[in-house]
């Protein structure tokens, strides 16, 4: 549909939106703040610390970040959504919201490639670690984790925008995959482009990641006693977080292909998830088990030595 001009499409992924419209706001924005306070406070302590300018730390406040965007991205258009008669969005909106969806989401997925290499050379080449993780080359491969995306996802959706709309009603409430079904049809080298962004920006890396933690884990089997115990804990907090990813993209193929055969409240139900796992499960995560920003943490607030106490009883 049209109004003054301006393509619109429906939201149709809310579920009983009228009658707890206020349950919606008040949860979601309740989960939102608590989102951005765990990342910024992420991203405040290893910024004002320079014993954390390390590279393995400023590539977990570059997850922070991603996870500040990403909320920032989605959530505010959620809360206007829930709080309005009727749940539209522009065609414009919806492809602005698809890009900053998917370039921060794969740009997650770079940034654990880049923390696995990292802790790779860390932990099987040693004398290499200096030479190769210099800040210059930090910096390029942070900017390769941005670009690389934002320019696939940048190609991916002006080829779409070029496609006839048939449906103006997109079954979910955020702009994600499911774009593709209000198109009337998807040319051969939109697919074959979509498949190859698919491949290099989600199943090579991810790959990848698994195969260097095995090499990692493989020299961590021949260490012994400190040096075995140190590798353990850095490593372990990136493979939650490389599980929750693999959940992220499992729960996104999902709901974008296989909506029509699911309950429209467990297409709901999945699709806040994908909202809440990553922005909030890593820097939990990572404040909590990186020893360095959690002694930190600490010190901002007093209160976490009881946290601390009782992560020692369960440990």
């Amino acid at each position: 549909m049209e109004q003054n001009g301006t393509r619109m499409l429906n939201l149709g992924g809310y579920v009983g939106v009228d009658e707890y419209g206020y349950v919606y706001f008040m949860f979601l924005f309740s989960l939102y703040v608590f989102i951005l306070c765990c990342n910024g406070i992420i991203i405040f302590v290893i910024w004002t610390h320079k014993n954390l300018h390390e590279p393995m730390y400023i590539f977990i406040a570059a997850l922070s970040l991603n996870s500040l965007l990403f909320s920032c991205t989605i959530y505010p258009k959620i809360f206007v959504d829930v709080l309005s008669n009727e749940q539209t969005i522009s065609y414009v909106g919806c492809l602005v919201q698809a890009f900053f969806f998917y370039t921060l989401t794969n740009s997650d997925l770079y940034l654990l490639l880049v923390m696995a290499y990292d802790r790779y050379l860390s932990i099987c080449r040693p004398l290499q670690y200096s030479s190769t993780m210099g800040t210059t080359n930090v910096s390029i491969l942070l900017g390769l984790a941005w670009f690389v995306p934002a320019f696939q996802m940048a190609v991916t959706l002006v080829l779409q925008s070029k496609q006839g709309i048939c449906n103006f009603t997109l079954e979910g409430f955020y702009c994600n995959v499911k774009m593709v079904k209000i198109h009337c049809r998807t040319p051969m080298y939109l697919t074959a482009w979509s498949l190859f962004n698919l491949l290099t920006s989600s199943i090579l890396p991810l790959l990848s990641v698994l195969i260097t933690y095995i090499k990692i884990f493989m020299t961590i089997y021949q260490s012994h006693g400190e040096v075995r115990k140190k590798a353990i804990e850095t490593c372990s907090p990136h493979l939650i977080v490389l599980f929750t990813s693999l959940s992220l993209i499992s729960f996104d193929f999902t709901i974008g292909h296989l909506d029509s055969m699911l309950p429209k409240s467990i297409n709901l139900i999945m699709s806040l998830q994908m909202l809440v796992y990553s922005p909030l499960f890593n820097p939990i995560i990572y404040g909590w088990k990186m020893k360095e920003i959690w002694k930190h943490i600490k010190r901002l607030f007093p209160c976490c030595h009881d946290v601390e106490t009782n992560k020692s009883l369960v440990d």
